[in-house]
């Protein structure tokens, strides 16, 4: 149960703030926000850091599968903006640890040298409109003509399409009636024919916008199926897998760095905004919200840590990492809505950036298997009789 962290975490965190600050500067954030916009140029500076590779082996051009590194990384990003942080998700998570553990040698070949380098985005396709928690269901359809699949179908909620290079998409490429036997990831290509892409305004979350994706008839090569042969309606294994895990801590990254952004401006107002002569800091009433902010961030961090660690070993721990990802996203949204309390009217207003974290932290207890998913996960895999 020890956490002491590498030394390289330190020099991470250090590298990620100052690049925070020179590359995403606060007003540069606010405008990301606003227009809802992907900077790729500042993502592609990111990309020279060499931070996309932290989930792919040195073999293909990365730096050694590191959980911990990479959710540091997802942390110190969020803490600024998630116009950046969750790109880097697409990058090093989705594709790099998809295709690591899901892909062909000749995807992996291929695929991780330039997922690597920053050079490859993909996009979760796997909700549908009537299909969240029980993927099994989904109903867009993949059928084999020659050496293509054509494939027709909807995705709904499907983040980054715009931005993406693929959608990583849960395709039904068998009979109905075989579930869980019956599905296959493909690789699509957003600028396909047939693809249409119709954006959905959301609350936050902006410059990876969420989007509807329709599918008709669109050809993709059969090599385009992750695994290829080998992965041809296999598809449940691969979303189910410990990249699922993975998935729900990433989230809790995020959570934790805009808590973190948040408790920590919060403070900082509370130490220059006067009222009846005195600073408000001095108030008993705003020194116990802000040490009860600091303390569930400090069992947030350490929650995400250790289940990062245990991720590193590559052990099953879904159980931890629901607990992980429950506790730090619900804490979370505690903090920055503590938080917004403590800026008082200026908390609810645009000039302010915990007016962003408000509608940026709301998503995360529902993204990655929402609260109600986890805890019924956590009971069920406990074995609390039903």
């Amino acid at each position: 149960m020890t956490i002491e962290l590498p030394s390289h975490i330190d020099q991470l965190r250090d590298t990620l703030r100052r690049f925070a600050e020179r590359h995403m500067p606060r007003r540069e954030a606010a405008r990301w926000d606003k227009e809802n916009t992907f900077p790729r140029n500042v993502f592609e500076e990111l990309a020279a850091l060499g931070v996309m590779g932290s989930t792919i082996p040195e073999e293909f051009g990365g730096t050694g599968r590191d959980i911990l590194a990479t959710l540091v990384t997802i942390e110190e990003l969020s803490r600024r903006s998630l116009a950046i942080s969750v790109p880097y998700i697409m990058c090093a998570c989705y594709a790099g640890m998809n295709i690591l553990e899901c892909g062909s040698e000749r995807q992996k070949a291929d695929f991780l040298p330039r997922i690597a380098a920053g050079k490859l985005i993909f996009a979760y396709g796997w909700t549908e409109a009537d299909t969240g928690a029980d993927l099994a269901s989904v109903k867009t359809t993949g059928r084999i003509e020659g050496d293509e699949l054509v494939i027709n179908g909807s995705k709904r909620f499907c983040s980054g399409s715009e931005i993406c290079d693929y959608i990583y998409a849960l395709i039904r490429t068998g009979e109905q009636g075989e579930r869980y036997k019956n599905l296959s990831i493909v690789l699509i290509p957003p600028d396909s024919p047939g693809v249409e892409i119709q954006p959905i305004e959301s609350m936050g979350m902006k410059g990876a916008r969420t989007t509807d994706v329709s599918f008709t008839d669109v050809r993709v090569p059969l090599e385009n199926i992750v695994g290829e042969q080998d992965g041809f309606n296999r598809g449940w294994g691969m979303i189910t897998s410990s990249g699922l895990d993975v998935e729900k801590l990433e989230v809790a990254a995020i959570a934790l760095g805009i808590a973190e952004a948040a408790c920590d401006d919060a403070w900082e107002y509370s130490e220059t905004r006067k009222q009846f002569g005195a600073t408000i800091s001095t108030f008993q009433s705003i020194r116990h919200q802000l040490a009860e902010m600091k303390t569930q961030l400090h069992v947030a961090r350490l929650a995400t840590y250790h289940a990062a660690m245990l991720s590193d070993r590559e052990a099953p721990r879904r159980v931890e990492t629901s607990m992980t990802k429950l506790f730090v996203t619900e804490a979370a949204k505690k903090v920055v809505l503590d938080a917004q309390s403590i800026f008082g009217a200026y908390g609810y207003v645009r000039d302010f950036d915990i007016e962003r974290n408000v509608r940026d932290v709301l998503l995360m207890p529902i993204i990655g298997g929402s609260s109600a998913v986890q805890r019924n996960n956590i009971a069920n895999w406990l074995g609390l009789a039903r």
